[in-house]
């Protein structure tokens, strides 16, 4: 097919490396249209906003045809559909049952508590890389810190951290449209390995209870009301590739915005006071998850169009958040102080607000405070090399010297 009629072409070169000047095109010819495997895509931010807010549902499911109920259909299997137990993939009212009984022990407050530790673990990384004089940011910080907190969190005995970081790696292509059937495999097997590992990790800690997450899912109880084993495994497995995959591409991503923005850089280190607003702007520009997406359950209309039930919608929160109509002539730049800047929609929003955005704003914003004071001399010493993901997009690898 012609690039006319297919607009959200993640296959076309460059798309990987910078996908924002196909978002602005598709902004600019036609911000709610129909792809070709049968989904929609919404680009404005306006539209994004209201379809996140709108109730409809998140239950795979529910969809009635298109290349995404053929990939559902092949993604079919018993572990799979455990790890679809997770609060991200199912709606009220067990959405508001699981979010109840997680959000007990995943509170702002306990998350503000961690910042003493979060602070330690990022020091030890740049005392590091410091010694060594180069690294790459991606390894020895951007994903280390976040695997190691959310480990410590849910109290984990050591474990095979890299394995599970690459069964993560591929479970979250299910999140975009593959209709490679390789891939689909690979998909597959990973959810039944990484199913096992988490099973058995949540039986060890029964036998070794804490005070840790973990354990406080175990225990968690709302109105008589427990996690099923199956349950507390989806949870787990969420809070690991959530916990992780996302907050190293905002560290990553964010790295890479600032040394590509040395007036920012600048900025930053002259006012750093402006680091909390500095994290809302960063990760407006460089969104770490570049798509939602929602399911009608009845007809939905936008902008005079109506999207049938059944139908899968993908709302475009990257591109949201670089709407000219929104933000402003200046929306593809990156500016620290942007007055409205925590108005992005990296987190999403309505019911399935990030439950991490918490921990994922701290440990976003102790790491560029500590990275960019540390290394007044702080570049990159390489080219960036990207993860090649169209969602959970981020760099794969940042080599820097400092």
């Amino acid at each position: 097919m012609s690039e006319t009629k297919v607009l959200f072409n993640p296959l076309e070169p460059g798309f990987a490396d910078d996908p924002y000047p196909a978002y602005r095109r598709m902004r600019e010819i036609d911000p709610v249209h129909q792809h070709p495997f049968g989904f929609w895509i919404l680009t404005e931010y306006q539209d994004v906003a209201a379809l996140l807010r709108a109730g409809l549902s998140v239950d795979d499911r529910l969809v009635s045809g298109g290349q995404v109920r053929a990939q559902y259909d092949q993604l079919d299997t018993d572990d799979m559909n455990v790890l679809n137990l997770c609060m991200l993939d199912v709606d009220p009212p067990d959405h508001t049952r699981l979010r109840t009984l997680v959000t007990k022990v995943f509170t702002p407050r306990s998350v503000a508590a961690l910042e003493p530790e979060v602070t330690r673990l990022v020091d030890v990384s740049l005392d590091r890389i410091e010694d060594a004089g180069r690294a790459d940011l991606v390894e020895e910080l951007a994903f280390q810190l976040p695997f190691t907190m959310i480990s410590r969190m849910l109290g984990m005995p050591p474990h095979d951290h890299v394995r599970i970081r690459e069964l993560s790696a591929t479970i979250v292509r299910s999140l975009e449209a593959v209709s490679d059937q390789e891939v689909l495999r690979a998909i597959n097997d990973a959810g039944v390995e990484i199913t096992s590992l988490i099973r058995q990790l949540v039986a060890w800690k029964r036998a070794n209870p804490g005070e840790d997450l973990l354990t406080a899912l175990i225990a968690a109880e709302n109105d008589g009301d427990k996690l099923s084993d199956d349950e507390i495994v989806a949870q787990v497995a969420l809070l690991y590739m959530a916990g992780h995959e996302t907050t190293a591409n905002l560290i990553s991503n964010s790295a890479v915005a600032l040394l590509r923005n040395p007036d920012q850089l600048a900025l930053l280190r002259e006012r750093p006071e402006i680091a909390g607003n500095a994290i809302e702007e960063l990760l407006r520009y460089d969104s770490p998850v570049q798509q939602a997406r929602r399911v009608t359950t009845k007809p939905y209309s936008v902008r005079g169009k109506e999207i049938p039930a059944g139908t899968f919608v993908l709302a475009c929160l990257a591109s949201a958040n670089r709407d000219r109509r929104f933000w402003g002539p200046d929306a593809d730049e990156l500016r620290l102080d942007r007055a409205n800047a925590r108005r992005h929609v990296s987190f999403g929003a309505g019911p399935h607000h990030c439950l991490g955005s918490s921990l994922a704003r701290l440990e976003g914003r102790v790491v560029i405070q500590r990275l960019v004071s540390r290394f007044p001399k702080l570049e990159f010493d390489g080219e960036v090399k990207w993860n090649g993901r169209i969602n959970l997009r981020g760099p794969a690898m940042i080599p820097i010297a400092v």
